[in-house]
């Protein structure tokens, strides 16, 4: 595996936070409830700083070997997907449930963010 999957899904990542972001500024505001709206907003933020992340596991894959990093940008991007995700459908759904999920996504990007620490120490 290279730093090019990464690259790709961060720019995925990236422009679907904007797109995402647009719909929710501009499509949600006046049908969810400023809580929801702010939810939702969470979501699209922790989306965008984890897709950057992504093209930091990228560079650092081209200077080291180390595994490490590759972990920790599959954790970011699962991360993303539970914690962003759960988000998004809470904010959408109003069913509390999915709320219950968010920290699951959230201790995977705390891993990734721990994993990629450990392979900065070893670069």
């Amino acid at each position: 595996m290279n730093g090019k999957t990464f690259l790709t899904i961060g720019a995925i990542s990236g422009f679907l936070s904007v797109a995402i972001g647009a719909f929710g500024a501009h499509g949600l505001k006046t049908k969810l409830t400023p809580e929801m709206l702010a939810v939702f907003e969470t979501g699209v933020r922790y989306q965008m700083y984890h897709a950057l992340v992504l093209f930091a596991v990228a560079w650092a894959m081209t200077r080291s070997y180390e595994n490490l990093f590759a972990l920790a940008g599959w954790l970011f991007v699962i991360g993303t997907v539970v914690f962003s995700g759960s988000l998004y459908i809470l904010a959408l759904t109003s069913t509390r449930i999915w709320g219950a999920i968010t920290p699951a996504g959230g201790m995977l990007l705390l891993l990734g963010w721990l994993l990629f620490i450990l392979g900065a120490f070893k670069l």
